[in-house]
């Protein structure tokens, strides 16, 4: 029979508990002669578009040619082809599967009866969604700017603001940026050539997967089309974008990203997609379903990498950690840069902020001679990096806070509190104030078929909670804060209110409310003291916090694949991405799967800036590192480590400062301070400085009584008076934070 040539792609994936989780279908007839049917191009419960590249694996002692394939008894014989990435087998991709379930059979005839396999493909509109749950309504389709970002004009073609599949070829320009390319036009004066000597064009397809806009670039200077890329060094990455917004946008591009100079330059072929940039939404639900389809899309049309690893800083940087714990066999490896362990439980701390820099802000407005005027005191109650001279943007609105300097919960977070609490705040590009008033604009509402809803108002519940926790307590313990600071400071701190109280915000967030309505606190949404004079604190919804774990939106640190964790060390800006969250994602693993051996992390020095990228480094090693354990795979992740996948510190020129197992020792263990630990300290959180551990991956502490607690020694030298330890129980009726005792939002069994 007739076949044609093809190649192989991805390994297969069917349906275990965590969307993507690897498995390979079982032979129904007899087993002996590994006759088996390998979904290559994703999961075979997530085919997306009506097509799936698969691979049949045939016993020795049959021919290729007596293989008889049938989808839902049609043969498609014909699709296949003798794959040349496995040793005796046959690969091929389906097309125009119908919407639903087909059953996939390989047969070969035997002496005494059919050896059989089958596997069931579930497929699913390229609209979405397939497991994310009801499409997201009052979804607003790119504005014709950024739709110019891709090369793209429209027009929609329905709804779901699906956009016609385009395929270019542009080139690199020695001037920089990206031009359209003719290959029958004379070759151009500016064409670049990539650092092995090849003219610099690409071929750059764009379209839309689950309502978002894909791309996909490989260097094609022979313009050969997907079937033919000599020049791609057979391996992807998975460009992940970061930012934060809260959805219900369609997304711009990136060309940083989508079209990655560097690893094109390479030979890698790029994968790209809006719906996996934290700048067009947070719901990791919904991100990690189109990193889904975007690589099956990449598979089926072009070829089976030989690997693909994640790339990508910030919210980039978490999807690696989010998706490589939820989707089994999506990356191979991951280079996360400047990271966190996931976005959500960064809400915890990041929603004290506010609260604290409002207490501190008022105490200095009425006291001349207060602590909290000198700016690096405020670390104390934060936990986050502080300094009295960089400079602060928001000091004209506060001008009684004339010295210079700043905090990261300022420099780095400020706005940010709003734009994910607020259901009035937010908007997206190009909406009409009718369109922008429906809208519910929080992250919950942007998850919300994680989160559900509250039943008695409607809006998605929220995990953010911050009952029981004393602020400021090892600042108390170090006496940095009197008893009556620490009193008055958890009695007003408050908490934020729910959502259906909340209003507008004012300057600077809403440019019409300059300048006479300052509000840098967004103090019109914390809660008021009552007539104890004590700001009730704000109770998460524990469903929603177990939802959360449920679903893999918390990075709980069960990841097996190899993972270098790069960034820039930037607490001395002040940046939001400070250093501890590196470890923080490292602690966790070493608490879920007792290693964190396939880990490495590397810093580079960004003092006095960020002069180095240290990316294509780690490219380089993460390739020895995935070939090792393509060559060698009974010596598992951490038995293929090279040599320099080990933690490592950099100087600001990229030179090495440092690199062993003892680089970090000290920040989670208690050992002396290795000699990268003592190069870059590590600072903590408001909820570290408050009790909680390093990972502080608490969205609700258990509680105990007061009374207990000073039993226990938690206030160490203060032994409250009478007159205090009522005052502390008017502040704690329900109690304080035990961090002995798990997160109560932790489902019981979990993991």
């Amino acid at each position: 029979m007739g076949r044609r040539n093809g190649v192989v792609a991805v390994l297969a994936v069917v349906g275990l508990l965590v969307p993507g989780a690897p498995a390979v279908a079982e032979p129904d007839g007899w087993h002996g002669g590994d006759l088996r049917l390998e979904v290559l191009s994703g999961p075979a419960r997530y085919v997306s578009g009506g097509a799936a590249r698969v691979r049949v694996v045939v016993p020795r002692s049959v021919a290729l040619d007596d293989v008889a394939v049938t989808v839902n008894g049609r043969d498609v014989s014909d699709s296949f082809g003798p794959d040349d990435r496995a040793p005796h087998a046959l690969e091929g991709v389906l097309r125009d599967l119908p919407l639903g379930s087909s059953t996939v059979a390989a047969r070969v005839p035997g002496r005494w009866r059919p050896d059989r396999a089958t596997v069931t493909l579930v497929n699913h509109p390229i609209s979405g969604p397939m497991f994310s749950g009801p499409k997201q309504p009052d979804f607003f389709c790119s504005t014709p700017a950024h739709l110019a970002g891709f090369d793209l004009a429209g027009p929609f073609l329905d709804s779901d603001c699906a956009l016609a599949t385009r395929v270019g070829h542009y080139y690199l320009s020695t001037a920089g940026g990206w031009r359209p390319f003719d290959p029958a036009a004379p070759r151009p004066a500016d064409l670049a050539q990539t650092p092995t000597g090849v003219d610099f064009v690409i071929r750059w397809e764009r379209g839309t997967i689950n309502r978002f806009i894909y791309t996909i670039a490989v260097l094609d200077p022979t313009v050969s089309g997907p079937s033919s890329l000599p020049h791609w060094n057979r391996k992807l990455i998975y460009y992940f974008g970061g930012g934060v917004a809260i959805g219900h946008y369609q997304g711009s591009n990136n060309q940083s990203e989508s079209r990655y100079v560097h690893g094109l330059g390479a030979g890698y072929a790029i994968a790209w997609s809006t719906g996996t940039k934290t700048n067009t939404h947070y719901n990791l639900v919904l991100g990690g379903e189109t990193a889904l389809m975007v690589k099956s899309r990449f598979v089926t049309e072009y070829a089976d990498p030989e690997y693909t690893v994640g790339l990508g800083g910030s919210g980039g940087g978490i999807q690696q950690y989010v998706y490589g714990q939820n989707h089994a066999g999506l990356l191979d490896g991951a280079v996360p840069q400047h990271s966190y362990p996931d976005m959500v439980t960064q809400t915890i701390h990041v929603g004290d902020c506010e609260l604290l820099e409002r207490w501190m802000d008022l105490q200095a407005r009425a006291d001349p001679n207060s602590k909290w005027r000198i700016w690096s005191n405020r670390t104390q109650l934060e936990g986050l990096a502080s300094s009295d001279t960089v400079a602060n943007q928001y000091q004209p609105l506060t001008p009684w806070l004339a010295a210079p300097g700043s905090t990261e919960c300022v420099k780095g977070w400020r706005g940010l509190s709003p734009l994910v609490l607020n259901p009035k705040f937010g908007t997206a590009p190009g909406i009409t104030p009718e369109q922008q008033a429906r809208v519910e604009w929080t992250h919950w509402n942007d998850a919300v078929n994680v989160y559900g809803r509250d039943p008695a108002t409607g809006f998605a519940r929220s995990t953010w909670d911050n009952v029981g926790v004393q602020y400021g307590l090892r600042a108390l313990l170090d006496r940095g804060l009197t008893p009556a600071e620490f009193l008055d400071l958890n009695a007003t701190v408050g908490g934020w209110k729910s959502p259906e109280l909340a209003v507008q915000e004012g300057c600077p967030f809403i440019s019409a409310a300059c300048p006479a309505d300052i509000d840098v606190w967004s103090a019109r949404n914390i809660t008021a003291p009552d007539a104890n004079g004590v700001a009730p604190r704000t109770a998460g919804n524990v469903e929603a916090m177990r939802a959360a774990y449920r679903s893999g939106l918390v990075f709980d640190g069960r990841i097996d694949i190899p993972i270098i964790d790069w960034r820039h060390y930037l607490d001395g800006e002040l940046d939001m991405h400070n250093a501890r969250q590196s470890f923080a994602s490292r602690q966790r693993m070493l608490d879920r799967q007792h290693s964190f051996a396939n880990q490495v992390v590397w810093f580079t020095d960004a003092r006095p800036a960020r002069a180095f990228d240290q990316t294509p480094l780690a490219l380089a090693v993460m390739d020895e590192w995935l070939t090792n354990i393509r060559e060698h795979p009974w010596r598992g992740v951490v038995g293929n480590k090279p040599a320099r996948a080990v933690d490592s510190c950099f100087a600001t020129d990229g030179t090495l400062l440092h690199s062993g197992p003892d680089a970090w020792h000290g920040i989670i263990d208690g050992r002396p301070a290795g000699p990268c630990t003592q190069r870059f300290p590590i600072h903590g959180t408001s909820r570290t400085v408050a009790g909680a551990p390093f990972d502080e991956q608490h969205y609700k502490c258990a509680l105990q009584p007061v009374r207990i607690a000073m039993a226990r020694g938690v206030y160490g030298w203060w032994r409250p008076s009478a007159a205090e330890l009522t005052r502390l129980e008017q502040i704690f009726p329900t109690g304080v934070c035990d961090y002995r005792k798990p997160d109560v939002g932790r489902p019981q069994h979990f993991g």
